[in-house]
């Protein structure tokens, strides 16, 4: 894998946005791709493989939620459903400062992670649970700053995937496509249930031309105990 183009896409991709990353950053950023790689061919992690589309798509657009949000010094994350770390991890080794935890639903997911983690030396929690089982234990519901999800499933379900973990007066951050309104109009109840509100949408274009849509919701008012529903409950009866 030649690093030189992930460095000089990583590079690129920074400066358009106004990151400035350590020796020690872009280091990290190079052994998270060569484990990523290597792991993904024993499993599926991502369609992405060449380096500079992993700078640009997975790297550079997951540390746009940085710019599209606030983030405090400090602050406790979630990232639901975060498959292969994004946006959590890249999100982890620019703010070392923040406190990570990575959920997914697939075991062996959870391995790659815990590895990744490591070797960057990064403190994070790698959890193997569904999100709608983890945001019903009173340990994690409402507990966190922020949570965040990255092309995981509909606006609808992942409010109330989401939402639950997200204390009040947090932010859930929704990484999606561009083209977002009709979905978040048919989201728009599912949001209110679980005690949030739009607060804006980011919209931003990468300098390879790919464009996202972060949905910024502030959570106004604790989520009711019923929710979230079981996952089969969710993907039949849409809070609609």
């Amino acid at each position: 894998m030649t690093m030189e183009l992930l460095q000089e896409t990583l590079q690129m991709g920074c400066e358009h946005f106004g990151f400035t990353l350590s020796e020690l950053q872009r280091e990290q950023f190079e052994t998270y791709a060569r484990l990523l790689v290597e792991w993904n061919e024993k499993m599926n992690l991502t369609a992405i493989t060449k380096p500079q589309e992993i700078a640009m798509k997975h790297f550079v657009d997951s540390l746009l939620l940085t710019k599209a949000i606030e983030v405090e010094r400090g602050a406790s994350l979630i990232d639901v459903g975060t498959g292969a770390g994004f946006p959590g991890i890249p999100v982890k080794i620019l703010r070392e400062d923040l406190q990570l935890t990575l959920l997914d639903s697939l075991k062996k997911r959870i391995g790659f992670l815990t590895e990744v983690t490591g070797k960057l030396g990064l403190g994070a929690a790698c959890i193997h649970a569904r999100a709608e089982e983890q945001g019903k234990k009173p340990q994690e519901r409402e507990q966190y700053d922020i949570a965040c999800a990255r092309a995981v499933a509909h606006l609808r379900e992942l409010a109330e995937y989401c939402l639950p973990f997200v204390r009040v007066g947090g932010v859930f951050a929704a990484l999606k496509g561009y083209e977002i309104e009709q979905e978040l109009q048919e989201a728009k109840k599912a949001i209110s249930l679980m005690g949030g509100q739009v607060e804006n949408i980011e919209k931003y274009e990468l300098p390879d031309t790919s464009r996202r849509s972060i949905v910024i919701i502030r959570k106004k008012a604790a989520t009711p105990p019923k929710y979230p529903r079981p996952s089969a409950k969710i993907a039949k009866v849409p809070l609609i």
